[in-house]
């Protein structure tokens, strides 16, 4: 859909954050040229987007505008003609597509509310129901399947691999293992950074030992599956203020870190 659009009503994509949406379908759907959406008056574009919940002036009037301005990429009847029938089909089968999302998603939440785990990872800081969603289907309920947290780290992909040739040692990106679960531990450490103090912490520790985005965000994923397996074992909703006692007893150099740098 995006590369026909760009090939001739690039409008679309420029007036529209997110083409994968109801209401840029059935915007296509009922008007699949520029030359017919700008025939519209802009009372029944408004009407229009506010049905669709785009109700913010300052866009509809951006919006609108634009397309009012707006010059036509091409005008060859012949692609106009075979674009428009391509566009309705995209769209169509877009709608369709859409629809089934929102009903996966309607059964996922409520078939997580109903998990007995459920509240342990809904208990992380900044899972929302997404990430409680996955990292609850993830390491599902068998408790005897890791004996380790060390098996987990390994099967999940998050450990890194040693390998040694000769007297050379390196270590590497770990190929083989389920990319489900290593992503949504991986994702989740990510967003984790905006919602907790001590993974923010660690975050910015290791950016100041030099490590890239993505190695830092791999290193406090692979602390978050140490204390997201603890949990899960124990049946213990994570508490960010036990966590943060915890660190202190232990006189953790990450709390050291964080009052050197309280930024």
């Amino acid at each position: 859909m995006t590369a026909l659009l760009t090939a001739y009503f690039p409008q679309v994509l420029q007036g529209f954050d997110d083409i994968r949406t109801t209401l840029v379908c059935e915007f296509l759907l009922r008007w699949p040229t520029l030359e017919a959406v700008q025939k519209v008056r802009p009372a029944t574009l408004e009407k229009f987007f506010r049905a669709h919940n785009s109700v913010r002036k300052e866009t509809l009037a951006h919006r609108i505008a634009a397309i009012k301005a707006a010059v036509p990429l091409t005008t060859d009847p012949a692609v106009l003609h075979s674009s428009v029938l391509m566009i309705k089909a995209l769209a169509t089968q877009m709608q369709t597509t859409l629809e089934a999302i929102r009903a996966f998603d309607s059964e996922i939440e409520q078939l997580c509310r109903m998990h007995e785990d459920y509240p342990l990872f809904a208990s992380l800081p900044g899972a929302g129901p997404v990430s409680a969603a996955r990292l609850t289907a993830a390491l599902g309920t068998d408790r005897n399947r890791w004996i380790t947290v060390e098996e987990l780290l390994c099967f999940s992909g998050v450990a890194p691999v040693l390998e040694r040739s000769g007297k050379s040692t390196w270590i590497r990106w770990r190929y083989f293992c389920p990319k489900f679960l290593r992503q949504s531990f991986h994702e989740y450490a990510g967003e984790s950074i905006n919602h907790s103090f001590w993974a923010k912490a660690y975050y910015l520790s290791q950016r100041a030992r030099g490590k890239s985005h993505q190695a830092a965000v791999r290193a406090l994923a692979f602390t978050w599956i140490r204390i997201i397996s603890k949990c899960w074992q124990t049946r213990t909703p994570y508490s960010e203020v036990r966590y943060l006692e915890s660190l202190r007893k232990k006189g953790s150099p990450l709390l050291a870190y964080v009052a050197h740098n309280p930024s």
